[in-house]
Parts: structure tokens; C-alpha cells; sequence
């Protein structure tokens, strides 16, 4: 049987972070293929190295579409498309066109990772994402939650949950739901296994 623990919601910032002025840190720049996202900057090692974004793979570190956004977003990276600089709201459009859900998946991923929390993608567990404990970086230790973003006005059937906690429990995670309203205003859902 499976119950549902109701997690402290978080109302999301209308503002982006600004740069940090008098700074001449050279920023990694990622090329946005039209499917991919990555760059063989050295920069961009770095930042992989001390906060784990991307993965690194084949000598370039691969960005998914959340962390480009959210990197972006916060000024630490520039993601170039047919060597033309993307704003934020422009690569956020070219996103769209590859996932569709997007914009909800990005609301989640940044409030898990400005929690203080390390966030990647888990499509080989059938999920959306794999959550970190604080302190716990990948590789170190197992991912401790798999983690679903829903829209409040969106369709999540008990068919979608019940898939949704199978795959949990076979990967010995426990679930997140993520439940994005119309204010972008996030409450998570954990579900866990109890014993009657």
C-alpha cells in the first residue's frame, strides 16, 4: 500500500538571478545542435567538477535541456545556436519544440536544485529525474528519490501513478511528485511503501 506525504510547497522567483559584477570569469560556451546541448569548454569542466552540472561524456559535458535553462537563467553559461547567442526566453522556445512539458519540468528542476540539491535526468529508470541528498553527489551514492513534475491543469491518471510507484519501487527510490500550479508554485508529494 503506498501513502502520500505532503512536502513544503515553494513559491518560485519572478526575477533572474544578476551577474555578478566586476567579474571576468570567462563563461563556457554550449552549442545547441537543434537535439543536444553540450560544449568542450574547459570552463565548463570546471563548473561539472564543482556542482555537477551535465554529464561528462566523450570529452564534452552534455547538458539536458533543465540545466542549459537553468544555467543560462542564472548567467554561467551561453548556449549558441547556428553561432548565434541564445537569450534564455529563446532557447526556453527551442526547447519547447523538443519537449512540450518543458516549462513544467524547468519550474521543478530549479526548485530542487536552488533547495540546495543535485537534479538529473533518470530516463534509463522511466522516470523524468533522479534527486540527490544534499551533500551527495552522482557517483558517490545512489540517487535517493526518482521524481515526476505534473501540472496542476495537466492529465495524471491513477494508471501513471501506480506505473509511477512500480518503477520506484524497483529501483529502491522513493517517489516525488511534483505538482506545478497555474502561480508556478511547486508541492511535492513522497510516496513511500508501508507494511499493514
Amino acid at each position: 500500500m503506498a501513502k502520500a506525504k505532503r512536502k513544503k510547497a515553494s513559491k518560485m522567483g519572478k526575477k533572474a538571478p544578476k551577474k555578478l559584477k566586476g567579474t571576468n570569469k570567462k563563461l563556457p560556451k554550449a552549442i545547441f545542435s537543434g537535439e543536444s546541448i553540450a560544449s568542450n569548454a574547459k570552463e565548463a569542466l570546471d563548473l561539472y567538477s564543482q556542482s555537477r552540472f551535465g554529464e561528462y561524456i566523450d570529452k564534452k559535458v552534455h547538458y539536458s535541456l533543465p540545466e542549459a535553462l537553468y544555467l543560462v537563467e542564472r548567467g554561467k553559461i551561453e548556449v549558441f545556436y547556428k553561432s548565434k547567442k541564445l537569450s534564455f526566453q529563446k532557447l526556453m522556445e527551442k526547447c519547447k519544440d523538443i519537449d512540450r512539458k518543458i516549462e513544467t519540468k524547468y519550474i521543478v528542476f530549479k526548485d530542487i536544485r536552488n533547495r540546495g540539491y543535485i537534479i538529473k535526468t533518470a530516463l534509463k529508470f522511466g522516470a523524468e529525474f533522479r534527486v540527490y541528498d544534499k551533500g551527495i553527489k552522482p557517483g558517490q551514492e545512489h540517487a535517493k528519490w526518482i521524481l515526476y513534475p505534473v501540472s496542476e491543469t495537466g492529465e495524471f491518471t491513477w494508471h501513471d501513478f501506480s506505473a509511477k510507484n512500480r518503477v520506484a519501487h524497483s529501483t529502491k527510490k522513493h517517489l516525488l511528485i511534483a505538482i506545478v500550479d497555474e502561480e508556478k508554485s511547486v508541492t511535492y508529494y513522497e510516496v513511500a511503501w508501508i507494511r499493514p
